[in-house]
């Protein structure tokens, strides 16, 4: 069975809402290919590598988090852009992108998804767009939290504890990705722990003065999870087949 483009491109715009955000880069359609779509890949980044791969698995569209176009690029195709525009165009694929829309939605999202295999249910939300998710949890420490979340997404996660005695761990937020700048926001919504895929300078800090332990478990190991979801729900609703490539980023 196969689906025209254009009305692929309208059941994921109906699903993830990408008009409701201002985003770094465009969301939707972002490289034409052929008009009719019978199988998806999904994956985490546009990269040469997946492109190539989706080649190899005879993909009509790619379905990624992070598209090939960003906020403050200078709009020139050269060089890796070229490389992945050219084989997307030589083999007629279409790239389908989402960011912030991908990291929203509150069931198959990356944040959603993300809570669902720490073994949580998100009970609230905060922060801008609703972008950080929240839940009740009780784990004896940060270290063994930081075990959890290792053990799920298979790598080594970093751990900023507080000092002094372990803290026990009654309510955890996370916000997949680079996040580090809402910690102060989960703070402020009560946690007792912080999980997103990066750390700066100034988290480190504030972990140790506040009491809430930071957990940085890598930008990629944080959003694999919304793309396939989100693909994988859209191929069995329209009869479509799917598939989920994953490129380890160490990341």
């Amino acid at each position: 069975m196969s689906i025209a483009r254009d009305d692929l491109l309208a059941r994921f715009d109906a699903l993830l809402e990408p008009g409701r955000f201002k985003d770094y880069g465009p969301n939707g359609l972002q490289v034409e290919g052929r008009a009719r779509i019978s199988r998806i890949v999904s994956g985490v980044t546009a990269s040469r590598a997946l492109i190539d791969a989706a080649i190899e698995a005879r993909a009509d569209a790619l379905l990624v988090h992070h598209g090939l176009f960003w906020r403050g690029m200078d709009g020139c195709i050269t060089g890796w852009l070229k490389q992945r525009i050219q084989r997307l165009l030589a083999h007629d694929i279409n790239l389908f992108a989402y960011h912030l829309p991908l990291d929203a939605h509150p069931e198959l999202g990356n944040n959603a998804q993300l809570g669902q295999r720490l073994g949580w249910q998100w009970e609230a939300r905060f922060g801008e767009y609703e972008l950080g998710f929240a839940a009740p949890c009780d784990i004896a420490s940060a270290q063994l939290l930081a075990q959890h979340v290792g053990l799920v997404l298979g790598r080594q996660v970093t751990l900023v504890a507080p000092e002094g005695e372990p803290r026990r761990i009654r309510r955890v937020a996370w916000c997949s990705g680079g996040a580090q700048d809402w910690f102060e926001s989960a703070i402020a919504a009560g946690a007792d722990a912080f999980i997103t895929g990066e750390i700066s300078e100034p988290q480190a800090h504030l972990a140790r003065e506040t009491g809430v332990a930071f957990i940085a478990a890598g930008h990629h190991a944080s959003e694999r999870y919304g793309a396939p979801a989100v693909a994988a729900h859209v191929a069995q609703e329209l009869g479509l087949e799917h598939h989920f490539i994953d490129i380890d980023n160490p990341a």
